[in-house]
């Protein structure tokens, strides 16, 4: 067996004594999308901010079969561990193409010089972005907003491409756009740790599923076999779950 690309072991997370994240274990492979759900405040966030390096943790985490406590988030971004925020961040009065041209700092940093053909591929991939190449961010829509946060992520040269949330307050006919993106990244080479609210899309395009509970891990397994769980379909996937 390969090392695993992720490996989180008994992490925890606390905010003063307020524990948002407790003893969560969980492993993924290269090549695999893996989701986390749960209800809104199960430590999903805080989960992925801590594998980021941007809350301070117990417990371990492994990236590539080594351990990254001691990587700066700058480090980690380097090695390919690159997060999209739920809330995008992106640089509201600043043009499309210069954001995107943020998301390949570090590796310019490193003397990589293929950047421009990373941005021909995201412009390929996000034709919209490409039409509002010039336009200020903030003035995009939701959607558009989403596939800039992706495509900035894109820019850095992912390895494992967390996403926290990609389909939130966005519109039923985009978040089938996103999730299918996403599907596509996969095919291209890009790991995807997945934290989403919305469980059935999220099952739909996973490999496996972690169910995370007031920060604990309730239940875990291939996406097929939560989708069918009975306990999982009544809480996440509304009722009748099986019958879409």
């Amino acid at each position: 067996m390969r090392a695993p690309l992720l490996e989180v072991r008994e992490l925890s997370v606390a905010y003063g004594k307020v524990e948002a994240v407790h003893n969560v274990s969980l492993s993924m492979q290269e090549g695999s999308i893996v989701t986390v759900i749960g209800p809104n405040g199960a430590g999903k966030t805080t989960l992925l901010g801590a594998v980021m390096g941007l809350l301070p943790s117990r417990g371990t985490v492994s990236y590539q079969g080594e351990p990254v406590e001691r990587l700066t988030v700058e480090q980690r971004v380097a090695r390919g561990l690159i997060l999209v925020p739920e809330r995008r961040e992106l640089f509201a009065g600043m043009s499309v193409a210069d954001n995107l041209a943020l998301g390949a700092f570090a590796r310019r940093r490193h003397g990589d010089a293929e950047a421009k053909r990373s941005l021909a591929e995201v412009y390929e991939r996000f034709p919209r972005l490409a039409q509002r190449r010039s336009q200020m961010a903030g003035t995009l829509s939701g959607g558009e907003r989403q596939m800039l946060a992706l495509g900035r992520a894109l820019m850095g040269k992912p390895k494992l491409l967390m996403l926290d949330e990609p389909s939130l307050g966005l519109a039923p006919l985009i978040v089938r756009e996103i999730f299918s993106i996403v599907a596509e990244l996969r095919s291209g080479g890009v790991s995807i740790l997945l934290v989403e609210q919305n469980a059935r899309a999220a099952l739909k395009v996973a490999d496996y599923g972690y169910v995370l509970e007031t920060g604990d891990l309730a239940v875990h397994g291939p996406s097929a076999q939560l989708e069918s769980d009975p306990k999982v379909a009544a809480t996440y996937l509304g009722a009748g779950a099986g019958h879409h």
